[in-house]
């Protein structure tokens, strides 16, 4: 197989559809990437730099305006999809809304033969939360392979990034499913795009 070129972020990429339950999923045609991360983690800024695009994804002050399976499709013809999954660890929404959020994405990662990794962002500002970890505890009992990217690496002095990334990579050998590389990013400086762009694309081509 072809190395896939970055220059696929420049091509073709068109929001696809929503899925607020899993029979609404696109068909199991081509390789998925998912990204996945707390409400306010700048998932949706993130994946508008990935893709080089102002308004892909949409983002938002309100957390948890994501509430739904967000499906994109990458290249034309078609090469790869990128799910944006619904935000976790949100206070506002109801206690129903949000099990019944957990559940579409644990149903997802369970049962999705085309995914072939999940991106779990983790902001640099805070380091890892219960909340993701119970998200990583949800990937490894899928069997999903993921990486941990830090986002709004720009945000927080050199030095207390350093020790958060730390701990962060700690936190990931303690998980059977996790690269144990970090990616350190920042869609508002563009640091770090170039190598989740290369990331994304050997994820595909596994």
């Amino acid at each position: 197989m072809t190395p896939l070129h970055p220059k696929i972020f420049s091509g073709p990429i068109s929001f696809l559809k929503s899925a607020p339950q899993l029979q609404f999923l696109p068909k199991p045609s081509v390789p998925e990437i998912a990204f996945a991360g707390r409400s306010n983690v700048g998932k949706s800024s993130l994946i508008n730099a990935l893709t080089n695009r102002n308004g892909l994804a949409r983002t938002s002050n309100t957390p948890g305006r994501t509430q739904e399976l967000n499906f994109f499709d990458i290249g034309d013809p078609l090469i790869f999809r990128i799910c944006d999954m619904p935000g976790y660890g949100f206070a506002k929404a109801p206690p129903k809304t949000v099990q019944k959020w957990r559940y579409l994405i644990n149903d997802y990662l369970r049962g999705r033969q085309v995914l072939n990794r999940a991106f779990v962002l983790i902001d640099s500002r805070h380091g890892i939360k219960n909340t993701d970890e119970d998200v990583l505890d949800m990937l490894d009992k899928a069997a999903v392979s993921y990486r941990i990217v830090m986002t709004k690496s720009d945000k927080v002095k050199t030095a207390e990034l350093e020790a958060t990334m730390a701990k962060v990579a700690q936190a990931a050998k303690k998980h059977a499913a996790a690269h144990p590389d970090l990616i350190v990013t920042s869609s508002e400086k563009k640091l770090g795009i170039e190598e989740l762009r290369a990331a994304v694309l050997e994820a595909v081509q596994l």
